[in-house]
């Protein structure tokens, strides 16, 4: 750069400087959605993930099957926007959410759980959600605010993966009490979990601890134990950030079978994540 290049830099500058181009943006504090007068929910349970393909979804599933039999009301809020699985395995593929005056009623699944979805809303399924974050935070702030979840003891939020625009809004925006984390033994899912864990710290959320799922299979011959992926991190990973392991989830194709078929709430097996439950129940 010639010095004449570099005095019209620093006189542009300047020039910003003079104009307050240069002063920083003041930073707004994010909106608290404030649910609606027909809505009570006493705690929010957020299930995280700092990638996707982890099994997410598949453990909101479990832990809002478990908490409902002990009696709880439950709820899922599908907050993976652009990608809602939560539907299709309480078999409500078919189904929609409907306006009632100026609120959302929410689905039910067959035992009495109320689910709120994009995919509840859409003319198809599998028509692509081709929303920017403003938009997302939108249907968020609805999903809660604007929906008749009535009286709830525990609401699941499935987030999407990753730290991104969703997760921001929920963690700024809902009373979250707490987070599970959701991991797999392969080593790049366990660096992606300081993510989700450091995330989480920021945003001052609370961390009930880490489910790893795809842990192992079982041969079905002899009943041997394979670990695929290697041995499991979970206790490693759990203390390395300081949180409690709270179960571990096999590779089983009958979870898959089950989730296609829509029938999570009354054919997976009982006794599921029983850590995972009596953290989200104690606080």
């Amino acid at each position: 750069m010639t010095p004449e290049e570099e005095e019209a830099i620093r006189r542009e500058f300047e020039a910003a400087r003079s104009a307050g181009h240069d002063s920083q943006p003041v930073q707004e504090e994010p909106p608290t959605f404030e649910l609606n007068e027909f809505s009570r929910i006493r705690h929010v349970v957020g299930v995280i993930s700092g990638k996707g393909g982890v099994g997410k979804s598949l453990v909101t599933g479990i832990l809002a099957r478990e908490l409902a039999r002990t009696g709880a009301k439950v709820g899922i809020l599908d907050a993976d926007i652009t990608g809602p699985s939560i539907p299709r395995m309480f078999g409500m593929a078919d189904e929609k959410a409907r306006g009632v005056a100026n609120l959302i009623v929410p689905a039910r699944t067959a035992g009495g759980m109320r689910v709120m979805s994009a995919n509840l809303v859409l003319e198809h399924e599998d028509d692509p959600v081709l929303w920017r974050g403003p938009i997302l935070a939108g249907a968020i702030r609805q999903f809660w605010a604007e929906t008749y979840w009535e009286v709830l003891d525990y609401l699941l939020v499935d987030m999407p993966p990753g730290t991104g625009d969703v997760a921001l809004t929920v963690f700024q925006s809902l009373p979250i009490d707490g987070v599970v984390i959701v991991s797999s033994p392969q080593d790049l899912v366990q660096m992606v979990v300081g993510k989700a864990v450091n995330m989480a710290k920021m945003m001052d959320v609370p961390i009930y601890g880490l489910v790893e799922n795809m842990g192992y299979l079982e041969c079905p011959h002899c009943g041997e134990r394979i670990e695929p992926y290697g041995p499991s991190r979970l206790e490693a990973t759990a203390a390395h950030y300081g949180l409690r392991a709270l179960g571990q989830l096999p590779i089983d194709a009958r979870f898959a079978t089950i989730c296609d078929k829509g029938t999570a709430e009354t054919d997976l097996p009982d006794g599921l994540l029983p850590d995972a439950i009596a953290a989200i129940t104690k606080g």
